[in-house]
């Protein structure tokens, strides 16, 4: 009895701990996020060296991921040790050890609205040698790829939301190594360079997921100029441009009864010029209905 009485109080207090995070922005959704894993077939594939080189840019990654989703200012973010605990809570809850009534009921005490899981399903990293016919010259160019696909889960139906594809590929590699004088020693990433990668793959997920979740919406419309709800550090620069939509009718499977979104008509173009902590300011280039409540999203 006095065991269960010690989970029972553990309980109380790690929710206690929790209500905090979870309250401490009116309106803000909470975001699970999982330990982003490789899957099965690519680990298989690897060399010794690729194995490690993936899992130290993997473990930076998991570091920071949760970082730049709190910085789009559009979720709460539990961390994976407070999924856990709860978790752990939840699993004691189920055992039959105590009481149905006071037990944590999954998906329930978290307060968690969506979850957000991740795998690697690939990663390249090699030098190519070609031959140049006629001179016989020899150029080696280094291949590097790393592709990752999250799904966002809603947590309380645990449907699928979204399925997205994140890569950071040669030119993106090159801008890296370039905007931040990183080196590469003898073949092998540098600790600097792994950082590097990880930092923008973290930034390309968190910006997807805010995209996703809660696109960009005009906030004030004066004359040729808009203000938008992203700032800085949620995917937004100076001198990016973005067409802007109209939101029409919700379209509803006929077959299904399932809602598939809202009709999203393009009502003009703007571009970037000011980007400040909690929201940016653009030019607008074209307009043919631009109103607040639009919303934006870069061109494909």
């Amino acid at each position: 009895m006095k065991n269960h009485s010690f989970h029972k109080i553990s309980f109380v207090l790690l929710v206690a701990a929790l209500l905090p995070l979870l309250a401490s922005a009116q309106g803000k959704a909470t975001i699970s996020v999982s330990d982003i894993t490789p899957i099965p077939d690519l680990v298989k594939r690897l060399t010794p060296a690729a194995t490690l080189e993936l899992n130290s840019i993997i473990e930076s990654l998991n570091g920071k991921l949760g970082n730049q989703i709190q910085a789009t200012r559009k979720f709460d973010v539990i961390s994976r040790s407070d999924t856990a605990a709860v978790t752990k809570e939840q699993q004691f809850g189920a055992s039959g050890n105590v009481d149905v009534n006071t037990a944590a009921q999954a998906g329930k005490i978290s307060g968690v609205k969506y979850l957000l899981t991740a795998d690697v399903d690939d990663f390249q990293d090699y030098f190519e040698k070609a031959t140049f016919e006629g001179t016989g010259d020899t150029a080696t160019k280094r291949i590097f790829r790393f592709s990752i696909t999250a799904r966002i889960v809603d947590a309380t139906t645990e449907k699928v939301l979204a399925s997205v594809a994140i890569e950071t590929g040669n030119d993106q590699f090159k801008q890296i190594e370039q905007e931040h004088n990183y080196s590469v020693k003898n073949g092998e990433l540098s600790d600097e360079m792994m950082q590097a990668i990880s930092t923008d793959m973290a930034k390309k997920i968190a910006v997807r997921v805010a995209d996703v979740l809660a696109p960009i919406k005009v906030l004030i419309k004066n004359d040729k100029e808009i203000t938008i709800n992203r700032g800085d550090g949620a995917g937004v620069a100076v001198g990016d441009t973005f067409n802007v939509f109209a939101l029409g009718q919700e379209l509803i499977d006929p077959d299904t009864k399932e809602s598939l979104g809202r009709q999203e008509v393009k009502v003009g173009q703007v571009k970037i010029t000011e980007v400040d902590p909690t929201f940016s300011k653009a030019e607008v280039l074209e307009d043919t209905g631009i109103d607040t409540g639009a919303i934006l999203r870069k061109p494909q």
